[in-house]
């Protein structure tokens, strides 16, 4: 399956290092505003973490000219949605509006960016860091399986690796946090020339810019930025714990360190994990859940993380089954893994993670995100028309390549989430 977007896109730098991607869209009256800042809880280190995710909430309390919560009053009074997110590589915020109110969502934006500071006091940060406490409570502490990916990646990476500790931070960590760190992390972090500004929608280019230039123009540079790097991960004998929660039934969770996203091992690691569980079609999943009727569901993904990634498999079983049972005909799986997939199996997972692609770019808050991703990871946004060669070239062969070499029993955690007794 053959696909291209072939959609126009302009690319600007402002003097103070703001990169701004345009990509014209007349279908709907709409604009989407998506602003990725390149700092993370990777950008964090331990016995400080936390801070990224924190700040992510604190960015919603107002600003020099918008008070508390007023953000999202004035985006939904004209119909519009706004958002943020926090992920170990970056932290991004996003307006869906109409396109008669694209200069609301760029004075919002830009009146954080430039006059957060004078808005943030010790009471906003009382409250927002309970908050978040809160949010860890419900989503990972009080959750079940709520501490498995957490615990999968303290096995897996290093104590001092960035992607070791959780992006929503440890407990005592978010409750430490004071307010002129928090300040701190902004003045480093939350600066024109650490950030990429994208528009999609029904907009005219020129005017765009100028509307950007008038809004973010003003603003300084940041000081020189150290990114964060880390040695590649590789095991070299199976970690395996057993973790005791209130759940009903065992999940198995198997992870491998792989490179990073962007690297052609990681399109090799995406496109198996589709092959193996992409569908109830899909042997990992057939052979489970259907015809030995072990499991309740299996996945496999890989995460797209910037400094080395993550390969996943994870099963949920059945009642009555032994999760050794279940993790032995899951290594089985990834052991024939290296002699590639049937030629047809490759194709179907291919067309699927195509549609996928091309079915997200119908929305134009997929594509302001992904222009977003790109340029902030590669300084590339024309790999939104592009990214999917690297799938389009890979050969049964690649994949073989790859499950001989990373999916090795030496190179793999093994987690099982059981109930307490």
């Amino acid at each position: 399956m053959q696909a291209s977007a072939h959609l126009p896109i302009e690319e600007h730098t402002l003097d103070n290092g703001l990169r701004v991607v345009l990509q014209p869209d007349s279908t709907l009256p709409l604009v989407a505003i998506n602003l990725w800042y390149h700092v993370g809880s990777k950008n964090e280190r331990p016995g400080r973490t936390g801070l990224a995710h924190l700040f992510e909430h604190m960015l919603f309390q107002g600003s020099g000219h918008v008070g508390t919560n007023d953000h999202f009053r004035y985006v939904q009074q004209v119909g519009g949605v706004a958002n943020g997110s926090t992920w170990y590589d970056r932290t991004n915020y996003y307006e869906t509006l109409p396109a008669n109110q694209m200069e609301l969502g760029l004075w919002l934006e830009a009146d954080r960016m430039g006059y957060l500071l004078p808005a943030l006091d010790e009471s906003k940060l009382d409250k927002q860091r309970e908050v978040v406490m809160n949010e860890r409570r419900q989503r990972v502490d009080n959750q079940p399986y709520g501490r498995a990916m957490e615990r999968i990646h303290e096995l897996l990476y290093p104590p001092s690796h960035p992607y070791h500790w959780p992006v929503i931070g440890y407990m005592e960590d978010i409750a430490a946090a004071t307010l002129e760190e928090v300040e701190e992390f902004f003045r480093t972090h939350y600066v024109p020339d650490n950030a990429v500004l994208s528009m999609v929608g029904d907009i005219q280019p020129v005017e765009a810019l100028a509307a950007i230039e008038r809004y973010f123009g003003e603003f300084s540079r940041g000081g020189d930025l150290i990114r964060v790097t880390a040695e590649p991960v590789e095991l070299s004998a199976e970690r395996r714990e057993i973790l005791r929660d209130d759940v009903q039934l065992a999940r198995i969770y198997l992870a491998f360190p792989v490179p990073a996203f962007g690297e052609p091992e990681w399109y090799a690691a995406d496109l198996l994990s589709t092959v193996l569980a992409g569908g109830k079609s899909s042997p990992l999943y057939a052979d489970l859940v259907y015809t030995r009727e072990l499991a309740q569901d299996v996945a496999a993904f890989v995460l797209p993380l910037e400094i080395g990634s993550t390969f996943m498999v994870v099963a949920t079983v059945k009642p009555d089954i032994e999760p050794q049972e279940v993790e032995k005909i899951i290594h089985e799986h990834l052991e024939a893994s290296a002699d590639g997939p049937p030629q047809e199996e490759l194709e179907r997972a291919r067309n699927q993670l195509l549609t996928a692609h091309y079915d997200g770019l119908q929305a134009v808050e997929q594509r302001a995100d992904l222009l977003s991703l790109y340029t902030t990871y590669f300084s590339d946004p024309s790999r939104l028309d592009k990214e999917m060669e690297s799938y389009e070239k890979l050969t049964s062969e690649d994949l073989a390549r790859f499950g001989r070499t990373r999916l090795r029993p030496d190179n793999r955690v093994s987690l099982h989430v059981v109930p307490k007794e």
